[in-house]
């Protein structure tokens, strides 16, 4: 078994190779839409999305770690990981279906509000007077994107804030995998898992892409998916997680870009002003634990 690469100390590198992953996930989200559009069904995109990302995780790890990459250390937590990266992956291809990809992404920018959350029941974690309120502040970005009062509001809203829900668990979980598990094992794990449930629901409608660009957006999603989680993971050996954090964020400027490049759809002063809100929270959230440890 290949040791685990050391840390080192490439934080401009590090912030580059996040801007990277950060725009491969817009590009995951991008040709899910384009494919739905197209008329792929939404469990075969996402089935594309996870065996894709299955092959490369396994291309890369196989060869590094053998049959290490395979077995966890904790199968039941892993395996529920797992299952909600899933769910809420089908349920943001399903808000995709119906949304501007410029709405679902600012709405995704609610993880870390609700992780904070999460974290004082599930991790024990303290959450001070202050994060609450920017939690309480951060939501009411949410309504003002999603105008649940107003002719904006779509009932397929309500698919990307469970979607937000659970992904929230997903890396809280994550967190609790911290130190028991390797990244190749929950690589190979969460692609694993989510292309062998999808198999038995895909397999007897499948749906083959219609012409050569389908074909060629078909099978990018999981190279997407994949490379853009191992960047993700290269990007937190290079640099500390407290300055990658808000890179995440510049995705709204490519999903914008690929909203309207790709689709001719442009963002709405709703989506932006409360795009505002939600990241103005986050990183009053991201400042005030980096001070609380130390950072």
């Amino acid at each position: 078994m290949v040791g685990v690469l050391p840390r080192e100390d490439k934080t401009a590198a590090g912030i580059g190779v996040m801007l990277l992953a950060v725009a491969l996930f817009t590009c995951i989200d991008t040709s899910a839409k384009w494919l739905l559009i197209a008329g792929l069904p939404a469990l075969q995109v996402v089935f594309a999305r996870y065996a894709g990302h299955l092959i490369v995780a396994l291309l890369v790890y196989l060869p590094q770690e053998g049959r290490a990459a395979l077995r966890s250390q904790s199968p039941k937590l892993q395996f529920l990981r797992s299952i909600c990266l899933l769910g809420s992956t089908i349920l943001n291809f399903l808000a995709l279906s119906y949304l501007p990809i410029t709405l679902t992404t600012t709405i995704q920018f609610t993880i870390p509000i609700v992780v904070t959350l999460l974290a004082i029941p599930m991790l024990g974690e303290t959450v001070g007077i202050r994060r609450i309120v920017a939690v309480c502040v951060g939501f009411s970005g949410v309504l003002v994107v999603t105008q649940p009062w107003g002719a904006e509001w779509h009932p397929a809203m309500l698919f990307s804030i469970t979607s937000v829900i659970v992904a929230s668990l997903y890396f809280v979980m994550t967190r609790m995998l911290a130190g028991i598990e390797s990244n190749a094992t929950q690589q190979v794990w969460s692609s694993a898992v989510a292309t062998a449930v999808l198999l038995p629901f895909v397999i007897k409608g499948w749906t083959w892409p219609s012409d050569p660009t389908a074909w060629v957006v078909f099978c990018g999603i999981g190279f997407f998916g994949a490379t853009g989680h191992i960047a993700a993971t290269t990007a937190h050996r290079w640099a500390d997680a407290s300055l990658l954090s808000p890179m995440f964020y510049a995705q709204i400027v490519f999903a914008a870009f690929a909203g309207i490049v790709v689709f001719n759809t442009w963002p709405t002063i709703y989506t932006l002003g409360g795009g505002a809100i939600i990241i103005a929270s986050g990183l009053y959230i991201w400042a005030r634990e980096r001070k609380v440890k130390g950072g």
